[in-house]
């Protein structure tokens, strides 16, 4: 490469003296830092936002997030991101509408200011439980992880979503980390006589993860099948085709032509669709004088929860706990949990729960910012997650 004198130095960089030579190249390194910011001024968040960068060691980004008069959302970051790798911790408090606007209208300011990479970290994840399609229902979330790779996200780092498969919905990757460490530590630690516990899974469907957690914790497994009330009903809402074979006109007892009139294809007889009817809650294994340990993704509207803590103390537990990752706990969770027969719900900082703590005694919370910070600084510096996954199973 050819070397340029500028009074008597020699500059290696073509065309530029050696004062500016250095200046771009402390500005390349500048460009691998990062900054990490709130989506929302809540307590919460804010002070999730906090935790996260003191053990990183970092100062919060400052931005100011608020709602005009009209209800609309406005973002205003007040520091520069040209370049960098910018990290949005965004928590989902009640106002579920308002935070998810909070994080579009936050990532497509960053993204309009030249950020090099934007990752969502929303440890808990909206809309999770409408992964399915349900009649003529609609899949909102893939929806809403559309609407996060349009606005800018490049990466989002999560917390137990509600079904594994929800991944797939992204254009980006996606870290779902694992709050099962944290609350297995909180039985070893927390529980007295935790060896007398047997893990308990309150639907067939939650069995594989209360697996995990009993073969980690080397404790007995129990399954709850049934249910108190049954919610499913079979109404005839016109799902079914064809239609119900028809002559006349509604209530005027016209008969149809016959172009018009509406019946089966002649020859095909379908197999008659028996209705789903699930059995009262009946208890597999044995709980007699043990502490019973229900574990679940997420603890929302509570019935399914007490009934099975009154069964289990049919049955002989002595003592009930219930761990969860999200506390969402919503309407009259907090009063229904505190005359319950449970003695403990113990959920993680994922969501905001303060309001419910002080209306119920019983909640307590598992801080999961070590392992959120530890991803932020392993994606930023490019190393593997893989140790952030050790001893985690499929099933988990």
């Amino acid at each position: 490469m050819p070397i340029r004198r500028f009074g008597g130095h020699r500059s290696l960089v073509k065309g530029i003296p050696p004062k500016l030579s250095y200046g771009y190249t402390k500005m390349n390194v500048s460009r691998n830092d990062y900054s990490v910011f709130s989506a929302n001024s809540s307590a919460a968040c804010v002070e999730l936002a906090r935790t996260i960068t003191e053990r990183l060691g970092i100062e919060l980004g400052k931005s100011v997030v608020y709602q005009e008069p009209n209800k609309e959302t406005r973002v205003d970051v007040k520091e520069s991101v040209r370049g960098q790798d910018i990290f949005i911790i965004q928590t989902i408090p009640r106002d579920v509408n308002t935070a998810i606007m909070e994080l579009l209208v936050m990532t497509y300011a960053l993204k309009t200011s030249c950020a090099k990479n934007i990752i969502g970290v929303i440890p808990y994840f909206p809309y999770s439980k409408q992964c399915k399609m349900r009649k003529r229902g609609s899949i909102v979330c893939k929806l809403l992880a559309s609407m996060l790779a349009k606005a800018g996200l490049t990466h989002i780092i999560t917390m137990d979503l509600h079904q594994k498969e929800i991944q797939g919905f992204f254009s980006f990757p996606v870290d779902n980390l694992r709050a099962s460490p944290f609350l297995i530590q909180y039985i070893q630690d927390e529980i007295p006589d935790y060896r007398n516990a047997v893990i308990v899974a309150k639907s067939p469907s939650a069995a594989k993860r209360a697996q995990s957690y009993a073969e980690r914790l080397r404790l007995g497994l129990v399954v709850l099948h049934g249910e108190a009330h049954q919610f499913d009903t079979d109404m005839n809402d016109g799902i079914y085709s064809p239609p119900v074979y028809r002559t006349t006109l509604g209530h005027t007892g016209l008969e149809l032509p016959y172009s018009r009139q509406r019946a089966p294809f002649p020859g095909i007889e379908l197999p008659i669709m028996m209705a789903k009817e699930k059995p009262p809650i009946t208890v597999v294994g044995d709980v007699g004088g043990r502490i019973a340990i229900i574990v679940d993704d997420m603890i929302d509207d509570v019935e399914d929860f007490v009934a099975a803590a009154e069964i289990l103390k049919e049955r002989g537990a002595y003592k009930i706990y219930i761990m969860a990752t999200h506390g969402l706990l919503s309407g009259d969770a907090p009063r229904l949990l505190e005359e319950s027969a449970i003695d403990e719900v113990v959920v993680t900082n994922t969501v905001p729960h303060e309001v419910q703590k002080l209306q119920c005694s019983k909640i307590k919370t598992v801080d999961v910012s070590m392992i959120l910070a530890e991803a932020i600084r392993r994606i930023h510096n490019g190393e593997s997650m893989a140790y952030l996954f050790r001893n985690i199973t499929v099933d988990d």
